[in-house]
């Protein structure tokens, strides 16, 4: 039975229809996950420290997709909430349309850019030339990425969570193959793990244009566009929320790899690059089910269904909780096979990812608070309580952590570990602050 954004949703029909969503995320990631083990596995430590050193960067300028994504739909579902299906998808073609001519700007300048900036960060000599060449690959691919992923939160808002799975499901799959493909046949090293990402996120921008191009049985279509600048700028600040957490948790990630050269070297940056791909896994789960559920939110509120709203929030908080304690069990008990994924040749450097990961993973009890909340406000088309979550979060709490905890800590990776877990902590007290201070505001 199909599932409406109108429908009443018990804990049953929740997880149906965010269950895509999620299943979307978790693979998207695991996928990341395979490429990094093709690198450290057949290319090597250096060139794996390389690809998740001038990573962060790309992930900034790939989170203006993020921007369109969750303020767009926010935008679509309020607006279908309404009443006015016509008007939601003029103003879903504007987004897709401009959206993809801001990634073709963002390509060239990344370009020409990232060399001066992996120079300028640190990296030097054959890590420098492979940042280079890995960056420049992913950067053409760049438009493609960017609409794979608004596209993500698009399909929920159409009612069509199963799409983007499927989406995700042929990308995901294309570069898995492909990395094998170029990678362990071809020996093309980095340029075949950049080749086989770039190409893998032009299926993923690729196939929703044609099926939102063609008749289909979703509430969004792509029309003519309705080329309104303030429904534009009201989409971008509600989804710059998204942007600014993406881009800040990325610039965070520029600054962990500037400490861990500092502090341990090499072994440090890809120790660092492990706990951030495994992470993502679990991390994911918080991501896919707050873009499943940010449409909900979004329809309640245009149609003023309070109720629904409030059951809503009262569900996903609980659902958060536990299973924010299923994965820390999770993290510190799969620690060490984990890490053997990636670092089975490099003992030194297997046991830091160890020690770090479990100290990492206690951040998975709090952070799922306030990935959430700052989806919940996006939805309600408040972007500046979102905003403020995402940044004070990433750019605020872990940038004075990570700067600080290394400087009294014995010894310093630990310091740079805990950074992240002080970070999350602080940033969950400070939601739950947010949510109580807006409860009559939005009526939840």
């Amino acid at each position: 039975m199909k599932i409406q954004l109108s429908d009443h949703f018990t804990y049953g029909k929740l997880f149906r229809f965010t269950l895509p969503s999620i299943a979307m995320m978790v693979f998207t990631s695991i996928y990341g996950v395979v490429d990094g083990f093709f690198v450290s596995n057949f290319v090597g430590e250096t060139s794996f420290a390389a690809v998740n050193f001038i990573m962060p960067f790309l992930m900034i300028l790939g989170s203006f997709g993020f921007m369109f994504g969750a303020g767009g739909s926010a935008l679509i579902s309020v607006t279908m909430g309404m009443g006015e299906q016509r008007r939601a998808n003029r103003l879903f073609s504007m987004i897709t349309l401009v959206s993809l001519g801001l990634g073709v700007v963002i390509s060239v300048l990344g370009i020409a850019l990232v060399r001066p900036l992996a120079s300028a960060l640190g990296a030097e000599g054959r890590m420098l030339e492979d940042c280079v060449l890995y960056g420049r690959i992913i950067l053409a691919a760049m438009p493609a990425f960017m609409l794979q992923q608004e596209f993500q939160s698009f399909f929920v808002t159409a009612e069509k969570p199963q799409m983007g799975l499927i989406t995700t499901l042929a990308a995901g799959f294309t570069n898995m193959l492909l990395d094998g493909l170029f990678i362990a046949v071809f020996k093309w090293g980095v340029v075949g793990a950049a080749l086989a990402t770039a190409l893998s996120q032009t299926v993923g921008g690729v196939i929703p244009i044609i099926y939102f191009i063609c008749p289909n049985s979703g509430r969004l279509r792509l029309t003519a566009p309705l080329f309104d600048g303030r429904a534009l700028m009201r989409a971008c600040t509600n989804g710059s929320s998204e942007l600014l957490g993406n881009a800040a948790m990325s610039l965070v990630g520029l600054l962990y790899n500037v400490q861990l050269m500092k502090y341990a070297g090499e072994p440090g940056v890809a120790a660092y690059g492990v706990m951030m791909y495994v992470g993502f896994i679990f991390v994911s789960i918080f991501i896919g089910y707050s873009i499943g559920t940010a449409p909900l939110v979004g329809f309640n509120f245009g149609s003023a269904n309070h109720r629904e709203l409030s059951g809503l929030l009262r569900k996903s908080l609980v659902i958060m909780c536990v299973t924010s304690a299923l994965m820390l069990t999770l993290g510190v008990t799969m620690a060490r096979p984990l890490a053997l994924l990636f670092m089975s040749n490099s003992p030194t450097t297997l046991e830091l990812t160890v020690r770090g990961f479990r100290i990492f993973s206690l951040q998975f009890l709090f952070c799922g608070i306030s990935i959430f909340g700052s989806a919940f406000f996006t939805a309600l088309n408040n972007g500046l309580i979102s905003a403020l979550i995402s940044f004070i979060r990433t750019l605020v709490l872990q940038t004075a952590a990570i700067l600080l905890l290394p400087l009294i800590w014995n010894p310093p990776t630990d310091g740079i570990w805990f950074s992240i877990v002080v970070a999350e902590v602080s940033s969950a007290v400070i939601t739950a602050a947010f949510l109580a201070a807006n409860k009559r505001k939005y009526k939840y």
